[in-house]
């Protein structure tokens, strides 16, 4: 039986929308090109765990890459069916607030076609994955607690357990909730039975992974480290506007009037407490700027079921929702999928703003580019040659594309790359490629720069522009050099 104040799901409208956005995903799904990480989870072999993430997304990116075909759309199912997933969590958590059918479907749609969650469904990230994660726990958090039903805070625990094998970034969720329960209560469910046993069972399903983690000496800190020496300066500067982009200007007073609502419910007050807390903490992380989407999406979801009495009051209230969201959708989805030609996309400012299209570009242009350096070196020489590739893109490219072109499998210093087994020792010349090479040509007795990277297509790419250099004889050997090749970014 329904619990009274829970209206009955909107599943035309809920089921609808994550339909569509899965056909729209899957239509787009060749489009431009690899992305730079699904290149990297690819050519990773199989493991536990890696210095810079758990083993889920590449596990994911090899199972549907060996069960179809090595291309896009099969590397990209995971991430379409998580986005998928996401929609239908947002229109569920809408009507946990109580929202009806309108409001669910204002949910749904608006969400399934804002910028963000198009932009990661668009490519099998690690963030794509995570769409649906925090927001399924905060739906079962609520059913939970407007349910009084304590069996949800074991669901809740058993998909934070799940989700350490994608990101252990939901320890940050977790440690927001906990202060924001601290702080405006209710206090008693710090130390309830049932959330001490949703932790038990997040630790207990998620102990493999973190075993790993202890057992390597905890490399996610170190990660983490390394992305805030990198990016703490322009995140801590981009997430406030990108709180605005995320889910799109014409959607910014329904999150916001979710905000406001949750702190008038004495029982989710904690909710809207926990999003200014996650921001201090991505401030101080200095990380990523998008970390506070999960949250942000339940406060959407309760803002459109805060709204819906407006959707019943008049036409003029639904017409503008409607537009709102249409609007939304357009511009998300220019911005969103490849809908601009890759020979126009830099006269448009689509990759100024979306980093996964601008990092989809080039990568079989660039391997031609370094295949004609290789070519360069006498046929006789080559058993004594490799490739190595400063940045991840860069070496996936190269394991991708290389065959084709003659070249051997690449080697980098980035992440879990460095980690994998080093050129062996009677390589002594190297095919050096990307901007680690001023810093590092000092290891080697002669280098030379032969080549510039160019993807012909004027998108200010990380590999643009960036030497292509041949380099002989590393200094004291491989076992001297290797180890200062090393970099986390």
């Amino acid at each position: 039986m329904r619990p009274p104040g829970i209206p009955p799901p909107a599943r035309a409208h809920i089921y609808g929308a994550a339909l569509v956005s899965g056909i729209v995903l899957t239509a787009f799904s060749s489009g431009y090109g690899y992305h730079r990480d699904e290149l990297y989870f690819r050519m990773l072999p199989n493991a536990w765990g890696y210095v810079d993430q758990p083993p889920l997304t590449p596990l994911l990116a090899h199972a549907f890459s060996a069960a179809f075909t090595d291309a896009t759309w099969a590397i990209r199912i995971p991430a379409t069916l998580a986005t998928m997933a996401s929609v239908v969590v947002i229109g569920l958590l809408a009507r946990e607030f109580g929202g009806g059918r309108r409001a669910q479907a204002l949910a749904a749609w608006g969400y399934a076609s804002a910028a963000i969650p198009l932009i990661m469904g668009h490519a099998l990230l690690t963030s794509t994955i995570d769409l649906p994660v925090w927001p399924a726990i905060a739906l079962c958090i609520v059913r939970a607690i407007r349910r009084v039903e304590p069996r949800w805070w074991l669901a809740a625990g058993l998909l934070t357990g799940l989700s350490m094998y994608n990101k252990l970034l939901v320890a940050v969720l977790l440690v927001s909730l906990a202060v924001a329960l601290a702080l405006v209560g209710p206090r008693r469910l710090l130390v309830s039975r049932a959330v001490l046993g949703a932790a038990a069972i997040a630790v207990l399903v998620g102990l493999p992974n973190l075993l790993y983690q202890g057992a390597h000496g905890w490399p996610q800190f170190a990660m983490g480290q390394a992305l805030a020496r990198n990016n703490a300066t322009s995140v801590r500067i981009m997430m406030w506007p990108f709180l605005i982009l995320m889910l799109g200007p014409p959607l910014v007073g329904l999150w916001i009037g979710g905000l406001r609502w949750l702190w008038r419910q004495r029982e989710l007050r904690f909710l809207a407490v926990a999003f200014p807390v996650l921001l201090v903490f991505v401030f101080v992380m200095g990380a990523q700027f998008y970390y506070p989407l999960g949250l942000q999406d339940v406060l959407f979801a309760a803002g459109c079921a805060s709204a819906e009495p407006l959707l019943y009051r008049g036409n003029g209230w639904r017409r503008a929702a409607i537009a709102g969201v249409a609007v939304n959708a357009a511009v998300s989805l220019v911005l969103a999928l490849p809908l601009v030609p890759l020979h126009s996309l830099a006269n448009t400012p689509i990759a100024d703003i979306n980093q996964v299209a601008r990092d989809s570009v080039g990568w079989p242009t660039y391997v031609a580019e370094i295949a004609a350096v290789y070519r360069e070196i006498p046929a006789t020489d080559r058993a004594h040659a490799i490739v190595y590739a400063t940045n991840y893109g860069e070496a996936g490219a190269v394991d991708r594309y290389g065959p084709a072109d003659g070249l051997p499998p690449p080697f980098s210093g980035q992440n879990a790359l460095h980690d994998l087994p080093p050129p062996p020792a009677n390589a002594t010349i190297v095919v050096f490629v990307g901007g680690q090479y001023p810093s590092s040509r000092d290891l080697f007795a002669t280098c030379a720069v032969r080549a510039r990277l160019d993807n012909h297509l004027g998108v200010d790419t990380e590999e643009q522009g960036e030497p292509v250099a041949l380099c002989r004889r590393p200094l004291g050997g491989w076992r001297t050099a290797w180890p200062q090749l090393r970099h986390l970014d």
